[in-house]
């Protein structure tokens, strides 16, 4: 590639109109969901499909991986700028678009760090250790007398800029295997809490998301929702609507429609009259009659067995302490504070979208089937959102401002959900049963262990097939519904972590009522919290401290360290009346990170828990920036905290109810508790992916936590329901 900064930036323009190249990313593809393969003109095995050298000798990071809040975009700019001895300041990191950077597939599975940003240090060693060869080649000098700093060769006297040495082309070899990474001999910006330059851009205000993208002549699209999933549109009549102040064009394609306005109130005020206009015939019903743990039990389902060892049911016969429990969580929601938003523009045969997609290539690629397009006509830039961690409703907003902009050519077409629209539409983390049952020994050892589980598949983000889209649904297309999904989300964390010589694990997969996708953690949140109350739940009936009794069943040094020191943590703390601690552990997947939690809460004389503080260990092998890491883990440990104590997704017979921040509340600012995490730092291990490992082990922490307190066992999610959570707040909003 032959090409200076002006002429690359040229080439980005047309879709980077509104937000800097300087970016912020999200996570991979996990276990299987969806293997993307890199474009011929983006190769992984080329140093130039990772990263470019600009004519000031800055770097650009180009990555497939999208922001969702994690902080990829600084840990990527960490790695590179520790391979090219080059301060982070002078890293630009541009995140996922199509035709620009590698097909990464999606941002899931914690997996960014493991993939991408150790991609971009190979590629950024490979860089480093050919611009020294060529400049000892230029210059004669040995390369031991060069040295390479903040995109500068020197030796003596003499200095060269990179991009100078390059004469205006790229480094489009083989990236190979370079003989020094840095980032584990130097650790000169790898390792080090190198602050996001996006935290104060948000403080600020300054940063743009995906809903604060403007274009000139840009016009403003709702769609028209029914009351079901499955309603389809009757009649409309549409004759009244060609006087209605700012309206453009209504779009009609089977019983999807929509509305275009000049300007967005006037598209929100044409929405609510072509609702009172449109007529829709009602859908199958909810199955809202029966509590929603029964009927998950009704559905049929594929029964399979995960893993077998030993022989579980004698171990668990001749066992003198045996013991049975169920664990129930409910649908939950990604619950972003910005409801998803995309801008599409068709013009010249050509469709752009902007969008916080958590795949490009595969939403580009489900999108021209949708449109019955070529996918080399279809463009997608990743533009960061509001955060939501896994698929909300980012590509269906994307689909649906697509269908309405080639409807409407010519013009950007922005369509921004409505808050109820967010609550109601996108897909959630399903629903699960969980089921144990174990034997113990007289030493407190466990003998036998049998685990089921109930489940809906865990993710259905798009893989080609439109039906992955929800306006898909209501076209004439016939394109139906996605089915279970990906299975393997369910599996997730089903097999304890712990040594068991004789178990079985058991999972029964269903297809829910309500449509769901990936959320934080997969079945990981399930599996983990059911495991994780049940250990402590055998650690009571075996008269053992219940980090111990964990401890006892640990073979692996790192788990055992990480339980050992969240306990040193809390070692000094006094509970007070109607306080309790509670403990618990995971490894996240069983194979990435590691992590320990211990919670503190509280119970009102009204029964309504509340948590106090938590602490938090966790050992995710080399870390590239611990700031972030914590970061990270923090927020794991509060959002799952909230889930547990708080968050469930009603619904009546035609459709959701909870639709806004009063039916289906989630943590205000003063019900969040002290979180204190600490890092274990592995230098000499590989990074282990992070953004998910804290959410199983916190809900049971802060279930066992009750009841420390209390002395009672709760085991169905939310502990604290809206009903019960909301008498619980006097008028000032205090619980």
């Amino acid at each position: 590639m032959n090409t200076t900064r002006r002429d690359f930036i040229k080439q980005l323009g047309f879709v980077s109109i509104g937000f800097s190249l300087l970016g912020t990313a999200c996570m991979s593809n996990s276990d299987g969901e969806n293997v993307a393969e890199s474009d011929d003109s983006n190769r992984p095995d080329r140093i130039n499909a990772w990263l470019r050298i600009m004519e000031d000798g800055s770097i650009l990071v180009l990555t497939g991986k999208m922001e969702l809040g994690q902080g990829i975009g600084i840990a990527v700019a960490q790695v590179a700028a520790e391979e090219l001895n080059t301060s982070p300041n002078m890293v630009e990191v541009n995140l996922a678009e199509t035709g620009v950077t590698a097909n990464e597939g999606y941002t899931a599975g914690s997996r960014s760090i493991e993939t991408s940003a150790m991609s971009i240090r190979n590629a950024a060693a490979a860089a480093r250790e050919k611009l020294l060869s060529l400049a000892s080649k230029k210059w004669g000098i040995p390369q031991s007398q060069l040295s390479l700093e903040d995109g500068v060769i020197s030796s003596g006297g003499q200095t060269m800029n990179l991009y100078e040495l390059l004469e205006g082309r790229q480094i489009n070899e083989d990236i190979g295997t370079p003989s020094e990474i840095y980032g584990k001999t130097k650790r000169k910006y790898v390792g080090q809490p190198v602050p996001r330059k996006d935290i104060s851009q948000m403080v600020r205000g300054d940063l743009d998301y995906v809903q604060d993208l403007r274009f000139p002549g840009m016009v403003h699209a709702r769609v028209i929702r029914p009351s079901s999933y499955t309603s389809k549109l009757s009649s409309l009549d549409e004759s009244s609507l060609k006087d209605f102040p700012g309206f453009l064009k209504l779009v009609r394609i089977g019983s999807f429609v929509g509305v275009i306005a000049e300007e967005e109130y006037e598209a929100i005020k044409l929405s609510w009259e072509v609702n009172n206009l449109a007529e829709w015939e009602m859908g199958d019903e909810l199955p809202a009659d029966v509590p929603l743990k029964a009927h998950l039990k009704t559905l049929d389902a594929e029964v399979k067995t995960e893993e077998e060892k030993g022989d579980w049911e004698n171990a668990f016969k001749e066992a003198p302490i045996q013991h049975k429990a169920a664990y129930y969580k409910p649908y939950l929601m990604h619950g972003a504070n910005g409801p998803s938003c995309a801008v599409a523009l068709f013009k010249d045969e050509m469709l752009q979208v902007w969008s916080h997609t958590q795949g490009v290539y595969p939403l580009r690629e489900t999108l021209a089937n949708l449109l019955e397009m070529e996918e080399n006509s279809i463009h997608i830039k990743g533009v960061p959102g509001s955060g939501c961690y896994g698929h909300n409703g980012a590509d269906d907003v994307a689909a649906e401002a697509a269908l309405m902009a080639v409807e409407f050519p010519g013009r950007h077409v922005r369509l921004q959900w409505m808050r109820d629209e967010e609550h109601r539409w996108e897909p959630y983390g399903t629903a699960m049963i969980m089921e144990l049952e174990a034997g113990l020994d007289d030493n407190g050892k466990i003998l036998g262990w049998k685990y089921d589980f109930w489940s809906d598949g865990h993710s259905t983000r798009p893989n080609g097939e439109p039906n992955t889209l929800l306006p898909a649904r209501f076209l004439d297309g016939g394109h139906g519904v996605p089915g279970v999904g990906f299975k393997g989300g369910a599996v997730r964390n089903s097999n304890p972590y712990y040594t068991i010589n004789s178990l079985q694990t058991t999972s029964h997969i269903f297809q829910g009522p309500l449509r769901k996708s990936a959320l934080r953690a997969l079945g990981a949140f399930g599996n983990v919290f059911a495991i994780e109350c049940f250990m402590d739940e055998l650690a009571h009936k075996a008269g053992k401290d219940p980090v111990e009794f964990r401890v006892n069943h640990l073979d692996d040094k790192r788990a055992i360290a990480c339980l050992e020191r969240v306990k040193e943590m809390t070692a000094g703390i006094n509970k007070g009346n109607r306080q309790g601690m509670g403990y618990s552990f995971a490894r996240y997947k069983n194979s990435a990170s590691y992590f320990a939690v211990a919670a503190l809460v509280e119970v009102s004389e009204k029964d309504i828990v509340k948590v106090k503080k938590m602490w938090g260990v966790i050992d995710s092998g080399e870390t590239i920036n611990p700031d972030g890491l914590k970061n990270q883990t923090e927020g794991g440990m509060i959002q799952a905290a909230s889930w547990t104590l708080r968050e469930e997704v009603k619904f009546d017979k035609e459709h959701i109810t909870s639709r806004d921040w009063h039916t289906y509340p989630i943590f205000r600012f003063e019900e969040i508790p002290e979180v204190e995490v600490e890092v274990i730092d592995r230098v000499e291990e590989n990074p282990l992916g992070a953004g998910e490992a804290a959410q199983g082990p916190s809900a049971a922490a802060v279930v066992n936590a009750v009841f420390d307190a209390t002395g009672e066992r709760i085991r169905d999610l939310p502990v604290n329901p809206v009903e019960k959570y909301l008498r619980g707040i006097d008028f000032k909003g205090n619980l």
